[in-house]
Formats: C-alpha cells, sequence, structure tokens
C-alpha cells in the first residue's frame, strides 16, 4: 500500500487500480439542534469540496434515531482527508460552523471497497 498516492490493488488482469478512500463519520446532534445543524453542514460543504484529493460527499439522516446523522465521504487518499483537509485554514471554519453541534464527538473511520468476485443472482423458487 502506497499511502501517499493512495491504495492500489492489482486486479486479476494484473492492472493497477486506484482505490478511494471513504470516510465514515457518525454525526450524534444535540437535541433540538437539527434544523440549525444542517443549515450549517449547507454552508460547511463548500470548505470541504474544495480540497485536493476530495472526491464527494453526503449527508444522511438516520430513521431510527432522529438525532444521528452519517457523513460519507471519499477521497483520493487518505491523507487527503487527514492531512490535506485537517490541516487546513478551512477545517478550522468546518470546526467553527459544526462542532458545536456534536454530542459525543463523532467517531471517525476510514474504509476501502472489498472486492468480490461476481455471483450469480438467487434463482427464484418456483411459483
Amino acid at each position: 500500500m502506497n499511502t501517499c498516492t493512495g491504495i492500489v490493488v492489482i486486479d486479476e488482469l494484473g492492472s493497477e487500480e486506484a482505490v478511494m478512500v471513504l470516510e465514515v463519520a457518525i454525526l450524534d446532534v444535540k437535541t433540538g439542534q437539527n434544523e440549525a445543524f444542517e443549515a450549517a453542514f449547507q454552508q460547511a460543504s463548500p470548505l470541504i469540496a474544495s480540497i485536493p484529493g476530495y472526491v464527494s460527499h453526503e449527508l444522511q439522516h438516520c430513521v431510527e434515531n432522529p438525532q444521528r446523522y452519517v457523513l460519507l465521504a471519499y477521497w483520493q487518499t487518505l491523507e487527503a482527508h487527514t492531512i490535506g483537509f485537517r490541516q487546513s485554514a478551512h477545517y478550522q471554519e468546518w470546526k467553527r460552523l459544526l462542532h458545536h453541534f456534536y454530542d459525543p464527538f463523532p467517531t471517525v473511520e476510514h474504509y476501502v471497497a472489498v472486492t468480490l468476485p461476481p455471483t450469480a443472482p438467487s434463482p427464484l423458487p418456483n411459483a
């Protein structure tokens, strides 16, 4: 794994393929702050989107827990997030806009896709 340029995998034909990194942040927002949080998140979104190595992001709202959100952000490399964003002036503004909404402070982890062989669809049972 080359963490400076991202994660590279070799496919079954021997070709190199770059793998994106998915940042997953579980965000628990203080009770009664959902609307203000969503407005602040919309305001903060251009900050993350301007960072080199950023690919995309989305905010999802939990169905079972109305105070919970999940941030899914794709990065070209782990360092694009952990260094490029978190050590930037944009991150300081992101913190100012969003961090006061969280209780507890979010858990943030990074993932890469697992490549599985294709599977055939299950046959439908006879009617």
